[in-house]
């Protein structure tokens, strides 16, 4: 009995043996083995079977490329719908490692282990999974750019003032697209849920609640500061650029918290936004500028936020002196150079801003909530701390103008100066404190000549009063010329000091203040300052 086991047993060996070497010849025989992929594997449902690893990944990323011309409906706000292609949203293959698998499959480990995994996929196949990566940056722009159409922006509670009564107009509740949750849900649908054909994908949407409310409106009744500037020397031209500049604020609710810039809402300086040509200042000069007298307005409510003592968080001087207010209290706005005047609403209740224009005057008053003590007193003092005056009169040739134009600009004194607030309470002194300190460029007065002429006598004669450098004497020249009062012989009889002419000088200037650059396709200069 013993005799026939041995038999047995050794014959059971030899026949396992056999098959394993049967196994791996046939193996071995079939392109050396590893270059392909055993029978029955699939990627997906990509049949890989036989496959070398290069014609494998080019069967799957077919597939892959077929899947990005399915069609995904994104809902949006209000049920509003995108419809864009897989492919729009960055879809890649992000597993390709998988190859690798599927190519090591029944050619890894002892012999054993390779025959058991073939028997394996003789009874059953083997699936690995494709997984999806997408390209956030795409998915960003999908939605950005073609959802975010849909948002419905919150309407902020706000006041309105008619007749010295105030009118609280509601606000509204809003919905925008969360972006950043939306492209969370995308990923994962695509991942793990989506079944590769046309689906419907609801988008991440959020609540935009409104600012203010009826109750804090309510006790907006208190004024907080009000001031009024006069320029009742300007130019029609600039008198509107002031009353337009105003309306633009006038009704403006700030809420506590929120910055207000000066510069955002009265640009762009153009005409149809309803600005005009004005004097204003450039570089030391008084050019003409869309928007001109815009500064008057911006110092206006300067002076009434200061007296509000909310936080002013930009304010910049002008190059210039202005007439309208005292040195250091000023709040010039310059669209080249980036100079805005903004404020912060540091109260806990809302703002609201009045401005009004009457009698060539502009006035800004504050309203809000006053909870400053009674006796608490404040006002703004200016310190100059040194001035400039010029020695000498400046004079430019004009060659484009003809002779006989003058235009001159009057005199500048250069001064740095402070600005101080000063609170009493009670009558008495408590405090004291820099707010600002400001520098003014000295500029001469200074005429522009024209020297335009066919006429050589005329051109020695105005060239040679230029050179005297006496803006008198050559105003009396270039009226002689353009009378025709001159001699053959050159000379210009003795005259006296000629009046300006009306119409052909630029008014006294601090009164023609700065202005914003406007928005033309002339190179802007280096700065413009507003006035």
């Amino acid at each position: 009995m013993k005799k026939w086991l041995g038999i047995i047993t050794f014959a059971t060996v030899a026949a396992v043996t056999g098959c394993f070497l049967v196994f791996q010849m046939a193996v071995v025989a079939k392109g050396n083995g590893a270059e392909y992929i055993q029978n029955g594997i699939y990627i997906g449902d990509i049949d890989v079977s036989g496959m070398g690893r290069e014609e494998a990944a080019a069967a799957v990323q077919s597939y892959v490329d077929g899947l990005k011309e399915v069609p995904l409906t994104l809902k949006a706000v209000g049920d509003n719908t995108v419809t864009v292609k897989a492919g729009e949203m960055g879809i890649v293959w992000s597993n390709q490692d998988v190859l690798d698998e599927a190519l090591s499959l029944g050619k890894q480990g002892n012999i054993v282990k390779r025959y058991k995994a073939l028997k394996d996929l003789e009874r059953d196949n083997k699936r690995y999974e494709i997984e999806f990566g997408f390209d956030r940056a795409a998915l960003n722009k999908v939605l950005t750019e073609q959802c975010t159409q849909f948002d419905v922006e919150a309407q902020d509670a706000s006041l309105r003032r008619e007749n010295g009564q105030f009118i609280i107009e509601g606000g509204q509740t809003g919905e925008k697209l969360d972006v950043e949750g939306s492209i969370q849900l995308l990923e994962t649908f695509l991942q793990t849920e989506w079944n590769k054909e046309a689906a419907e994908v609801a988008l991440a949407i959020t609540t935009d609640e409104p600012k203010g409310n009826k109750e804090d409106l309510e006790k907006v009744k208190d004024v907080l500061g009000t001031f009024t500037t006069s320029y009742t020397s300007s130019s029609g031209d600039r008198s509107a650029n002031v009353a337009n500049g105003c309306s633009l604020i006038n009704g403006t609710t700030v809420y506590p918290g929120e910055e207000f810039s000066a510069y955002k809402a009265v640009s762009p300086f153009s005409e149809e936004n309803g600005y005009h040509l004005a004097g204003s200042y450039l570089n030391g000069m008084v050019v003409e500028s869309l928007g001109g007298g815009i500064c008057q307005v911006s110092t206006t409510l300067y002076n009434a936020v200061l007296l509000s003592e909310l936080e002013v968080t930009e304010r910049h001087n002008h190059s210039m002196e202005v007439s309208y207010v005292q040195p250091s209290a000023d709040a010039a706005i310059a669209e080249s150079a980036g100079k805005d005047f903004r404020f912060v609403n540091n109260t806990e209740y809302p703002i609201y801003i009045e401005g009004s224009t009457a009698d060539k005057h502009i006035t800004f008053t504050i309203y809000g909530v006053e909870t400053r003590d009674p006796s608490r007193k404040i006002s703004f003092e200016s310190e100059i701390l040194s001035e400039t005056r010029p020695d000498s009169d400046a004079v430019i040739a004009d060659g484009s103008q003809p002779i006989g134009f003058v235009k001159v600009q009057s005199v500048h004194v250069g001064r740095t100066a402070k600005l101080w607030k000063v609170v009493e309470e009670n009558g008495e002194e408590v405090s004291r404190e820099e707010v600002n300190s400001s520098s003014y460029k000295m500029v001469p007065r200074t005429a522009t000549v024209g020297t335009a002429t066919s006429d050589p006598i005329a051109a020695q004669m105005i060239n040679d009063a230029i050179a005297t450098n006496n803006i008198d004497h050559i105003k009396g020249v270039a009226a002689a010329l353009k009378a025709g009062d001159y001699t053959l012989g050159g000379t210009v009889p003795i005259l006296p000091v000629v009046p300006e002419v009306p119409g052909t000088e630029v008014p006294v200037v601090p009164e023609t203040p700065e202005t914003v650059t406007p928005e033309t396709p002339t190179p802007a200069p280096a700065e413009v300052p507003a006035g």
